[in-house]
C-alpha cells in the first residue's frame, strides 16, 4: 500500500482523538472534606466522544471530507489503472511512450500524495479544534460533578501513561459525565444506524469496568 493511499484511507477511518487530544488545565485545589479521600475514575477522551453532540459534530466532520475522500480514491484508481495498461502494454510501445506514460504515472502520484497529505493535515487541525472545544465544556461537567459527588480525586484511565491498574466498575463516572453534559448540552442522542449500515471503525479506548 502506497503512502498515498494510506492517508486516504486515515481519512476515511473513526476519530483520531489520541492526536487531537490535550492535557486540560487543572483548577486550583479547594479544601479537601473531612474523612476519607474518595477516588473516581474516567476515559476522559471517550466521555467526550459519546456525548451526543460529540457524535454530532465528528460525524459532521466525516461527512465534511467525504467530497476530498472520493477525490483521492478516484485519484488513486486512475493511478492503478494506468499502471496496469503500462504493465500489460508496455512491449508493445515505443521507448518515447513507454518514458511518456511512466512519467504521466509518477505525476499523479505526487499530486496525489500532496492532495493526501493537505487533506489530512487539515482533518487532524480540524479534529484537534472541535475536540478541545469539546473538552473543555465536557470538563466543566466533569469538575461540577465531582464536586457535588465529592470526590477528591478523579483520575483519567483513557490517557496512554495513566497509573491505574485496577478500578472497580463502581469508581468509574464516565457514563455518568456523558449523562450530565448531555442533560446540560441539550442536544439529543443521534439516530441509530442500521448495523449493515455502520461502517467499520477502530473502537474507541474502554476505561476499566465500562461495558
Amino acid at each position: 500500500m502506497t503512502r498515498s493511499l494510506a492517508l486516504v484511507i486515515t481519512l476515511a477511518s473513526g476519530f483520531v482523538l489520541s492526536a487531537a487530544a490535550q492535557t486540560l488545565p487543572v483548577p486550583a485545589a479547594s479544601a479537601a472534606p473531612a474523612g476519607p479521600a474518595k477516588i473516581a475514575v474516567i476515559a476522559f477522551q471517550v466521555a467526550v466522544a459519546q456525548t451526543n453532540e460529540g457524535q454530532r459534530s465528528f460525524a459532521d466532520l466525516q461527512k465534511k471530507y467525504d467530497p476530498k475522500r472520493q477525490t483521492l480514491k478516484t485519484l488513486s484508481d486512475d493511478i492503478d489503472n494506468l499502471k496496469k495498461q503500462l504493465q500489460a502494454q508496455g512491449d508493445k510501445l515505443s521507448d518515447a511512450e513507454r518514458a511518456s506514460r511512466a512519467k504521466t504515472i509518477d505525476d499523479k502520484e505526487k499530486q496525489l500524495q500532496r492532495q493526501a497529505e493537505d487533506a489530512q493535515n487539515d482533518f487532524q487541525q480540524e479534529t484537534q479544534e472541535l475536540y478541545n472545544g469539546l473538552a473543555s465544556k465536557v470538563y466543566d461537567v466533569l469538575n461540577d460533578y465531582a464536586t457535588k459527588q465529592g470526590f477528591t480525586l478523579v483520575l483519567d484511565v483513557a490517557q496512554q501513561q495513566n497509573p491505574v491498574l485496577y478500578a472497580s466498575d463502581s469508581t468509574n463516572i464516565t457514563k455518568q459525565v456523558i449523562d450530565a453534559y448531555n442533560v446540560k448540552s441539550g442536544v439529543p442522542a443521534p439516530p441509530a444506524q442500521p448495523a449493515a449500515a455502520a461502517p467499520a471503525a477502530k473502537p474507541a479506548p474502554k476505561a476499566p469496568g465500562v461495558k
